[in-house]
């Protein structure tokens, strides 16, 4: 029998518990895989109350949600002060945030669970809670890490068989320029490729890299980047045996037909990679985390605070999470 996936609660203001509360609740008819949810009881309890569910919950853990799951939900209790204050951020709830976050991660670590699904996180709030990381990707390396040097995070896209890379990711689009390097662009392929063979089953995987600049530059005419910085690192990954072409022009790389033709689109900056999967899937989409000893993936939107607490956020992201994490852990 497998074991649990893991699912932490997210920010207790916004959608992500009324997403997970909503879904358990209907687990038998969308065939949900066993989970065990990190999170506040009292909150979650409060919750499902306000969103009309009825619910039974077991304080069990990891260890005894296979028992429980198909009768109550299985909760790993977060202690802390959680109230249920849909759309209203608080410091206190911050701390019960990321005690939520360290305890699954830690569960996925030792096996109790086979893969972390994460409810998504507002930092703002976070960071009046004492958060020192720029984003939810680069706390899940630290953790990971235990305290030593945290691999390379990389986050991806996906949905079927379009995934969507960004070399660089939460940072002003003015400093992208100089935040590339061909050292960055060549460790961000090489654990896509790693990746997509070894948790995605593809035995050859190909990867698209788009240029930074218009028509990638034109050979140095509309900046230098592509010709100095992206072309070398795609050089020095077709040399290493990856298969990878590029730089391209990120205009017509993403029209659909174009972009199925490879297993993964590297692109330069968090938007040009993005908006075009967005474009096709905004509801359907999988944030899914590379680089890591664990699998880890989220649904690719936010907090979405004026529905939380409503029963009106769309669920087809997360259970997409849940499906894909079920899906990349089946031998676990």
């Amino acid at each position: 029998m497998h074991k649990p996936l893991a699912i932490s609660m997210g920010e207790p203001a916004g959608v992500g518990p009324d997403i997970a509360l909503q879904l358990y609740a209907h687990r038998a008819e969308l065939n949900l895989p066993p989970f065990c949810l990190f999170g506040n009881t009292d909150f979650l309890m409060a919750r499902a109350a306000r969103l009309g569910l009825e619910i039974a919950f077991a304080p069990v853990g990891p260890e005894g949600a296979m028992d429980v799951f198909a009768d109550a939900l299985p909760v790993a209790p977060i202690e802390g002060d959680v109230p249920d204050h849909p759309g209203q951020t608080t410091p206190l709830s911050g701390h019960a945030v990321i005690a939520a976050i360290e305890d699954a991660v830690a569960s996925t670590l030792s096996g109790a669970c086979r893969g972390l699904v994460t409810a998504p996180i507002h930092k703002g709030a976070l960071y009046q809670a004492g958060f020192k990381h720029p984003g939810h990707t680069e706390f899940l390396a630290a953790l990971c890490a235990g305290g030593g040097t945290p691999r390379l995070p990389v986050m991806m896209l996906a949905h079927g068989g379009l995934r969507a890379v960004p070399v660089t990711i939460h940072v002003p689009i003015r400093d992208v320029p100089g935040l590339l390097s061909k050292q960055l662009i060549v460790d961000t392929v090489r654990v896509v490729a790693h990746d997509l063979r070894q948790r995605f089953g593809i035995a050859h995987p190909q990867i698209a890299v788009a240029g930074l600049n218009p028509h990638a530059g034109e050979g140095g005419s509309i900046g230098r980047e592509d010709l100095e910085i992206v072309g070398p690192a795609v050089a020095q990954l077709q040399f290493e045996g990856i298969a990878v072409t590029g730089p391209l022009p990120a205009d017509t790389l993403f029209y659909p037909a174009h972009w199925a033709q490879y297993d993964a689109v590297v692109a330069m900056y968090h938007d040009q990679a993005l908006i075009p999967i967005k474009t096709v899937a905004f509801e359907d989409a999988v944030n899914v985390t590379l680089g890591l000893p664990i699998v880890r993936t989220s649904p690719d939107h936010g907090t979405a605070f004026d529905l939380a607490g409503t029963g009106q956020a769309s669920p087809k992201s997360f259970l997409a999470a849940i499906a894909m994490a079920d899906a990349m852990t089946a031998d676990q």
